[in-house]
């Protein structure tokens, strides 16, 4: 069942979004060498309950953190941890809020440091194809066409694209329908309608497209070892333009004044 928003249901979903983007800003102030995951952790959780919301991810499926911190060759649902981010590491820092019934869902992956110059391009490259997907989601397009657009993209550059985890519905539930994966034929899937509310977010790998998960139960691992990217944004769709409801102003101002 795909759940139309109203169009007052949509305007509470963008503040829990842009909530959402908020406190990743906040958490990008304090990612450098030497600071653990479960104090990025601790910072999120705080800043989100200050401002009224409480975290979309906690308790989820037994999900023990605020947010899913998930470094290097960790794909997603990474577990905040006594883990140390180190000078060349990447850590994709995925956060969900829940206000007033709505569900806010982004992440954003973050250079530490000094990061190889091709793994910097995993992330401008990343970042890139979720706005290409993004451009598909529009009234009357369908789902597929979003997966098309990033994968033909980063495919180009040898690329992987993980099969295994998609993007999703948001709203009232923190994972809706329709499914969204980050590949597929132009065309197919269901077709995207005025007022869906969808959350688009590319994984992409360095190497293969394999992945597994840790012993922890939680972890998604890349099948080689090397590196993974992930940006996610909400989106509304709309005909003509999708209304991106969460943001990373906030996020690339702190990064701007850091470097």
């Amino acid at each position: 069942m795909i759940y139309i928003k109203t169009e007052e249901e949509i305007e509470i979903q963008r503040q829990s979004s842009l909530l959402v983007g908020l406190t990743l800003a906040e958490v990008a102030k304090h990612i450098e060498p030497g600071v653990k995951t479960i104090t990025l952790d601790t910072i999120a959780e705080e800043f989100i309950r200050d401002h009224g919301a409480v975290p979309g991810f906690k308790g989820y499926g037994g999900f023990p953190g605020t947010l899913c911190i998930s470094v290097n060759d960790a794909v997603v649902h990474g577990i905040p941890d006594e883990t140390e981010l180190k000078d060349g590491d990447i850590v994709s820092v995925d956060c969900g809020t829940l206000m007033n019934g709505f569900y806010g869902d982004s992440a954003y992956t973050f250079a530490v440091g000094n990061v190889k110059e091709d793994v910097l391009l995993l992330l401008e490259r990343t970042k890139k194809s979720l706005y290409l997907g993004i451009e598909q989601a529009v009234a009357g397009k369908r789902v597929r066409d979003i997966g098309y657009a990033i994968q033909s993209y980063v495919e180009s550059f040898g690329y992987g694209v993980v099969r295994d985890l998609v993007g999703h519905g948001v709203g009232k539930k923190l994972h809706e329908e329709p499914e969204v994966p980050n590949y597929g034929r132009r065309g197919t899937g269901p077709k995207l309608k005025e007022r869906m509310c969808i959350a688009i977010e590319p994984m992409i790998n360095l190497g293969v497209k394999e992945v597994f998960q840790d012993k922890d139960g939680w972890t998604i691992r890349t099948a080689d070892g090397k590196p993974s990217a992930h940006f996610e944004h909400d989106i509304a769709i709309r005909n003509g333009k999708a209304d991106i409801l969460s943001s990373f102003e906030e996020i690339e101002k702190v990064l701007n004044n850091k470097y």
